[in-house]
């Protein structure tokens, strides 16, 4: 763990155990690089510790204003991806401290999730609960189950997630409906070309946060891919959940608390809700013994939508880099401000 002794040392902090692969890639991408230290301290330490480095990447650390005092040397916060909702910017911008993510798009987090939407997706169509117990059950030929062919599936937030998604999704033959906050902001250029007369080529019908209830009628599978923040914490609600078709399912690669949980459990048990796929969760780790998962239309993944190798050994780099042209005194040329 970190100490002053050497202030020609440049001290890189890991909040947490949580996605071990982060830092376990960043230490070996820096290990010619002696001046260059990577600690990866549990989360009850880093209050005493911060104050020694010089970049932290967040994970799962809830990042206040009392927590950003301590670290008085400390020139970047950041996260190992995209999401830095449990990170007060607010404070750090006051402490001078920077703010910065990593890029989806240039690190193929965005791939890696949309990848992992289209299994979720297809785990519940095909029943995968079900199947598992006719495996053991040795019997063949069923459950039936369904294709995406045909479907009409509802992507919420069309950011490099959903774009991503939607380019994926396109060759099984499916509807695509997007909202996103603002259409005016630019897409990708691979995202504009006109495709069987589809809106910026990849969506068939686009629209607002005003028209997520009319969206979700039409759908038979939902996407959440938005951010969290205080537009959207609970935004799958009750009333959300009860204008989707009947039957429908709810796929979530974003944040937990898109989801109401009470609003979910209902209408799982109701029936109205035709399957559930996450990835997060409500609380993180995910109580193995919560009775959503009592369901046999219930998929759930340990937060490794965006974990793969190609992914993070990417983040890994950047994470690096950043940190070599902190000890240089370069400017960040990687990652992407907030603050």
């Amino acid at each position: 763990m970190a100490e002053n002794s050497d202030s020609n040392i440049t001290r890189v902090l890991f909040c947490g155990p949580h996605f071990p692969a982060s830092h376990n890639y960043t230490r070996e991408y820096l290990r010619s690089y002696p001046f260059i230290q990577v600690d990866n301290v549990p989360l009850e330490n880093v209050p005493d510790v911060i104050a020694n480095y010089h970049l932290c990447v967040v994970k799962s650390l809830r990042l206040d204003s009392e927590l950003i005092a301590r670290a008085n040397q400390m020139k970047l916060f950041m996260q190992f991806g995209v999401g830095l909702e449990g990170v007060d910017i607010d404070a750090a911008t006051r402490y001078g401290i920077r703010v910065a993510r990593i890029p989806g798009n240039a690190s193929g987090n965005s791939a890696s999730c949309a990848e992992m939407a289209i299994y979720l997706m297809l785990g519940l169509l095909r029943k995968q609960k079900e199947m598992e117990i006719v495996v053991k059950q040795k019997r063949l030929g069923e459950p039936t189950g369904e294709t995406l062919l045909g479907k009409t599936v509802f992507i919420m937030g069309f950011g490099n997630i959903g774009i991503d998604l939607a380019k994926r999704l396109r060759p099984f033959g499916v509807k695509i409906l997007a909202t996103k906050r603002s259409w005016t902001s630019s897409l990708p250029d691979s995202a504009l070309c006109i495709v069987n007369n589809s809106i910026d080529g990849l969506v068939d019908k686009k629209g607002g946060p005003e028209d997520l209830c009319d969206f979700a009628k039409e759908a038979d599978i939902v996407v959440t891919c938005l951010a969290l923040n205080s537009h959207t914490a609970g935004i799958v609600n009750k009333n959300f959940i009860s204008s989707m078709k009947k039957g429908a399912l709810l796929v979530n690669i974003a944040r937990g608390g898109l989801l109401d949980y009470e609003a979910v459990a209902h209408n799982l048990e109701s029936g109205h809700l035709g399957g559930l796929g996450i990835d997060v969760a409500w609380t993180e780790p995910f109580d193995p013994d919560d009775s959503i998962l009592k369901f046999h239309n219930v998929l759930i993944t340990p937060h490794v939508a965006g974990v793969t190798e190609y992914s993070y050994r990417t983040m890994a780099k950047v994470v690096g880099d950043t940190a070599l042209q902190l000890h240089a005194g370069s400017p960040l040329t990687e990652v992407e401000y907030v603050n």
